[in-house]
């Protein structure tokens, strides 16, 4: 099996919140929390998308770099590895935030010995399941909604890792998981029907 892993709130837990909060008050600017449950930036405080990147340019990117990895990530993919299946790292991350996303991402799964076999970045939510179709992926594992939406669409198995930011939203993705055993017991559950119908794996 080729299986797709998002990184940010699915491989670690950025914490927004208490990063552009503390930013905030330290530069004394105006903006009000807003949502403290959503999965990103430009939408936890009352900011515009241009003063978001300034706190990004200004040392925000750190929320990123500095993200705790999740429990039992790194052991359950390296339990893929060991058993055949192909790791593929995906994410959105792009450009315009992060300089070099690719370079950035490696960097953050290599310091946490996270392992995988290949890695693609500026994947927009949107395609990430027409990306795994084309590219014979057979599974995506991601947080965020709309990237597991277009998977099904797709013809691509999606698991959704829960989190607060996407709970209300869950059961519109038939697989899922608030932690990665859960989310590892997803997948096998996946591959075991794989086999079971007969399809090459």
């Amino acid at each position: 099996m080729r299986i797709a892993v998002d990184i940010d709130d699915t491989l670690n837990v950025v914490d927004r919140v208490g990063r552009a909060g503390a930013y905030i008050e330290r530069n004394n600017l105006p903006f009000k929390l807003v949502n403290d449950r959503s999965c990103a930036f430009a939408e936890t405080f009352d900011w515009s998308y241009e003063d978001v990147l300034k706190f990004v340019r200004e040392g925000g990117i750190v929320a990123f770099t500095d993200a705790e990895a999740r429990k039992w990530a790194k052991e359950v993919l390296e339990g893929w590895r060991k058993e055949g299946h192909e790791v593929i790292i995906i994410t959105a991350r792009l450009k315009e935030w992060f300089g070099n996303p690719e370079k950035v991402s490696r960097d953050w799964l290599e310091k946490r010995h996270i392992p995988y076999d290949d890695l693609v970045a500026e994947i927009p939510f949107g395609e990430k399941g027409s990306y795994c179709a084309g590219h014979g992926i057979d599974i995506l594992v991601d947080d965020n909604i709309e990237a597991c939406l277009n998977a099904q669409a797709n013809g691509v198995r999606a698991v959704l890792a829960v989190g607060r930011h996407n709970i209300d939203r869950a059961k519109e993705i038939r697989y899922g998981g608030a932690n990665w055993k859960q989310i590892d017991a997803a997948v096998r559950h996946i591959i075991k029907l794989t086999e079971a119908a007969g399809l090459d794996t």
